[in-house]
């Protein structure tokens, strides 16, 4: 059976496969928004205080400089950032450690936690994965940090998105349609990695022009040990043909926030319900042998205030959602920024 693929549009665009109902909004459902959050008391938020005092920071405790190469170590930074350790290597995900999620330092979404791991204290970078270039995701003061570490870090992007990475001084970088694939081999580690670019259901641009690059997220493979880290997508028919073709999967990580209003961002960020209903279809096909099902870590709340629902809200309506499906509780990670668990 033929993979689902990405639309080409004629100029050179991407397009979601799924339809009308896997676009986002154009400018008028912009408008739209914008009136309804003129309205006082329209968007819901905890305090900062009180959001600082709920969900405190942990103290990473991920080994460095590297893991055992049987090991595979998640630490969360914030948002979509994660440490990665598995097949003996240190891969980061979608790194931000700048203060606002914007292209200005003075305007734009602020940092509600501060970057988990402090920059000088990461282990040393093997690999950087992006899923796609909108600033909460692709943060260009963190790109050209990380291209001046030595030795100098791998990295991953889709279609579109090396030339803005190579004019930031990241140097060599492979880009990948989706499903595409990189076998790295070195021999450093005694375990191949196999990095695979995933169908998600987003869009892409960084200003006026959209869907330019395409967007993704990356399965990460190292011996019979793997995780998918999902990127930003929105509810799709796909889940369950992810997990089925790159499976079997121990974690994966999967957005639960910036949701809210569900009439504008459904097709671009799945709701906590919608996030464990597409977890349940890619656990059911990626399942090991023995029956065991993955992890899903939480990720994509809590760091930046992006939508109308509250900071706090999306680990409990998670929660909430898990336990109507009847899973187990402990499949469900809600870490904490700092946290560093093993598989």
């Amino acid at each position: 059976m033929p993979a689902v693929q990405i639309v080409r549009r004629p100029g050179g665009s991407f397009e979601n496969p799924w339809g009308p109902a896997s676009r986002v909004p154009g400018f008028a459902g912009v408008l739209k928004w914008g009136l309804q959050r003129s309205v006082p008391g329209h968007a819901r938020s905890i305090s900062r205080r009180d959001f600082a005092a709920r969900f405190p920071l942990a103290t990473p405790s991920f080994p460095s400089p590297r893991a055992p190469a049987s090991d595979v170590v998640i630490t969360w930074v914030g948002h979509s950032s994660f440490l990665i350790q598995i097949g003996g290597r240190n891969i980061l995900t979608d790194p931000v450690w700048s203060d606002r999620a914007s292209p200005f330092r003075w305007l734009g979404p602020l940092r509600w936690t501060p970057p988990a791991i402090p920059f000088a204290k990461l282990p040393p970078i093997d690999a950087v994965v992006i899923s796609h270039d909108h600033y909460d995701h692709l943060d260009d003061a963190t790109i050209r940090r990380l291209a001046r570490l030595d030795p100098a870090p791998r990295w991953y992007a889709p279609l579109g998105i090396g030339p803005w990475l190579e004019r930031r001084g990241a140097h060599g970088v492979r880009e990948f349609d989706w499903w595409g694939q990189d076998e790295w081999t070195d021999p450093r580690w005694p375990v191949p990695l196999t990095l695979t670019a995933t169908p998600a259901q987003h869009f892409s641009g960084r200003g006026i022009a959209r869907n330019r690059t395409l967007w993704c997220g990356w399965r990460l493979r190292a011996g019979d040990r793997a995780i998918w880290f999902v990127g930003d997508t929105g509810r799709h028919p796909a889940f369950a043909e992810i997990g089925a073709r790159l499976g079997p999967l121990d974690a994966i990580l999967m957005p639960v926030g910036a949701y809210d209003p569900q009439w504008f961002m459904a097709p671009v960020h799945v709701s906590p319900e919608n996030a464990v209903a597409a977890f349940s279809e890619t656990a059911a096909a990626a399942a090991r042998p023995d029956g065991r099902t993955p992890v899903m870590a939480a990720m994509h709340w809590g760091t930046f205030k992006l939508t109308d629902e509250s900071m706090d809200e999306p680990p409990e309506r998670t929660r909430r959602a898990w336990a109507a499906a009847g899973l187990r509780p402990d499949r469900l990670w809600i870490l904490a920024h700092g946290e560093s668990r093993t598989l």
